[in-house]
């Protein structure tokens, strides 16, 4: 589990975009794995494991609060490149941000934390080619918002 703790607390930052209640949700995450570790099949993945726990917890979080997660922008750091590479970073910032909740989790699950589809499936709950369907819509839109005088000539 210890090995996985910077990938939860990823995970966990993106989906709610405030660092102390992603540590909240880290740690109750933990606390519910601990708790259910008996249940935990080995030779299965435990990183998918311990992000459905995550995911799983945020939801009932929000359910219970009845509320939107609510999601702050966050300042986009420097870049040693330059200025070019700061704008083009803060551009595909912008672009992530403006993906459907359901978009942003699986480009996290899967470009970000390397899950595999089957595992992100697993995660997410859906098939595995919702994950890929979801995947690919995600890329196009990102291409999309990044480029749209192209993307509006066809090509």
């Amino acid at each position: 589990m210890l090995e996985e703790l910077p990938r939860l607390r990823r995970y966990a930052r993106m989906l709610v975009r405030d660092q102390a209640r992603a540590d909240d949700l880290v740690q109750e995450c933990l606390v519910r794995a601990i708790g259910a570790l008996a249940s935990f099949q080995p030779g299965t993945n435990m990183r998918a494991w311990l992000f459905t726990i995550l995911r799983n917890t945020l939801y009932n979080e929000t359910k219970r609060a009845r509320r939107m997660v609510e999601q702050t922008e966050e300042p986009v750091s420097a870049i040693s490149g330059g200025q070019e590479e700061a704008l083009a970073m803060r551009d595909v910032q912008r672009a992530f941000d403006s993906l459907p909740d359901i978009q942003k989790e699986v480009v996290l699950l899967v470009a970000v934390e390397g899950l595999e589809y089957e595992d992100a499936a697993a995660v997410l709950g859906v098939p595995v080619g919702t994950v890929k369907s979801r995947l690919s819509r995600a890329r196009q839109d990102i291409r999309d918002f990044l480029n749209p005088a192209k993307n509006k000539e066809g090509g």
